[in-house]
């Protein structure tokens, strides 16, 4: 239940803060991006149960490995689209 309560404020301060429009656009975009990374580890650890304890580090070295994949070819492909635009332009 803490889980899903601390999702739901998570989402909705983001939420609020955009509908309100009071705030600068530099400090909601810094919030949604902050309330999004944790609300990344509130779902790791309370829904799918990841800890530190040694029966999960499997679990833990699988997902580090995927975000370094995942980091590897987003990466990646911003660098060929920068060079395929540099190299593309007309001189």
């Amino acid at each position: 239940m803490i889980g899903f309560i601390l999702s739901v404020i998570l989402t909705v301060i983001p939420f609020w803060m955009v509908m309100e429009g009071t705030a600068s656009h530099q400090t909601i975009l810094i919030t949604v991006v902050a309330m999004a990374v944790i609300q990344i580890f509130v779902h790791l650890v309370y829904f799918l149960h990841m800890n530190t304890s040694s029966e999960e580090r499997w679990n833990l070295i699988a997902l580090a490995f995927t975000a370094l994949i995942i980091a590897i070819v987003v990466v990646g492909s911003l660098w060929i689209m920068y060079n395929l635009n540099i190299n593309m332009m007309v001189h």
